[in-house]
């Protein structure tokens, strides 16, 4: 009998997550992926391990709000009109998630999943030399007026429904909490079970390399296709050649739904372009990551500078970035922080995009493949990929061992849509 192998696909850190519990598990590992090691989404991100975050994006009279989002040249959102006709039915799909009844179904689905996140994450780290990158200091939402604390009245009765702890702030108090923010936010929640990284993308790098250390492969190829045999998995195909495997995770972000058509499957996968701006040596930052929850943009204090990220931007895989969009972030920037300068040089940004994988009801796939049990997916997670990793990691190990999965995985079949 040969050897069990497992094939991953998709060095994120979903991705490596999965390859670390399945190896703690005995599996042997093959990670591959054409880019190193936390780059893409898993580089770009907020870097927050908000397990408080069950409030999906699509929300009950969202639709009112996104024609006012477009016309802001600072809006949270922003969809190309030459992507609109390819676009339509994911968002129609969007809108209709929105329900208040869906989305009551979802806020519990999205706190089973990313609830522990801070625990799992210390399982799956010891050993690994991250202690460094690890902060629990909680998060912060802050607002400038009582209208826009109580348009939000919804999500955190989703949030207090789920047991999340939440502390109200009115604007003295958030003064004394964190005197860089603008004196022009009145009210503010904190979530102190809340934890972020200082460097998202070093994080995913060094857990890849404790996988490596620990007997893990890492192979630097784009995987192609799979071979079966009678429902079974024989193989995973790559440009490199056929890499032999008794099961496989498909983690592969907003490139997954290409893999999922080989297997017969599909799910109404689309890229959230999102961007960030790094700011080095910045004259004033956050004391702890801190959202503007009217401009859906976050502020995070990191290892290398300022992170400001956020925004939505609908444009597919292939069309060039907006860079325009990420500098809006400087300037909202500004308003939080009011020590930032008017000017910062140009030698002190560095400027990124890159694409979440975003599914309409804000809840990734974690499931198996419909002609393979074999083959297991775990994508989709759009704004939480960092926050759900640890868990969906355990998830899939649990699918691929045959244990009982540690939460109820049917709000994330891929038969949903």
């Amino acid at each position: 009998m040969r050897t069990k192998m497992t094939v991953v696909i998709g060095a994120g850190m979903v991705g490596i997550a999965s390859a670390l519990w399945l190896q703690r598990a005995g599996r042997k590992v093959i990670v591959i992926d054409s880019h190193p090691p936390g780059t893409g989404a898993s580089h770009g991100n907020a870097g927050c391990f908000n397990g408080s975050s069950v409030v999906p994006m699509s929300m009950p009279g969202i639709w009112t709000s996104v024609p006012r989002w477009m016309l802001d040249p600072l809006g949270p959102l922003s969809i190309r009109l030459a992507y609109m006709p390819t676009l339509f039915p994911w968002l129609w799909r969007f809108l209709r998630a929105g329900r208040r009844e869906e989305v009551k179904k979802q806020a519990a689905a999205l706190r089973a999943l990313l609830g522990p996140t801070l625990p799992y994450l210390k399982q799956l780290a010891a050993g690994a030399d991250v202690d460094d990158l690890i902060r629990e200091q909680g998060h912060l939402y802050v607002y400038r007026s009582e209208k826009a604390l109580a348009g939000d009245r919804f999500g955190w009765q989703l949030r207090g429904d789920a047991g999340v702890q939440l502390d109200w702030l009115d604007r003295r108090q958030l003064q004394d909490f964190d005197p860089a923010l603008s004196p022009s936010y009145t009210h503010g929640v904190l979530i102190r079970e809340n934890g972020h990284t200082t460097d998202p993308g070093d994080l995913v790098l060094r857990l890849a390399e404790h996988f490596v250390r620990q007997g893990g492969a890492i192979h630097r190829a784009k995987a192609t296709g799979f071979r079966l045999d009678g429902g079974h998995l024989q193989s995973v195909e790559t440009e490199d050649g056929v890499v032999p495997a008794n099961s496989a995770v498909i983690a592969a972000g907003a490139h997954s739904n290409a893999l999922l058509k080989m297997l017969g499957d599909w799910v109404p996968l689309e890229t959230e372009r999102g961007y960030h701006v790094m700011i080095n040596d910045p004259e004033s930052q956050p004391r702890v990551p801190t959202c503007d929850a009217s401009g859906k943009f976050v502020t995070t204090p990191m290892k290398h500078g300022l992170r400001l990220a956020g925004t939505v931007e609908l444009a597919g895989l292939e069309l060039a970035p907006d860079w325009k969009r990420a500098r809006a972030l400087i300037k909202l920037g500004q308003k939080m922080l009011p020590g930032l300068p008017a000017c910062i040089a140009e030698e002190r940004l560095v400027l990124w995009m890159g694409h979440r994988p975003s599914l309409p009801d804000s809840l990734p796939v974690i499931d198996r493949a419909s002609r393979c049990p074999d083959i297991v997916y775990a994508f989709g997670h759009g704004h939480v990929g960092m926050t759900g990793a640890p868990m969906t990691g355990h998830l899939v190990a649990d699918l691929i061992l045959g244990r009982p999965p540690k939460i109820d995985l049917a709000p994330f079949r891929h038969t949903r849509f």
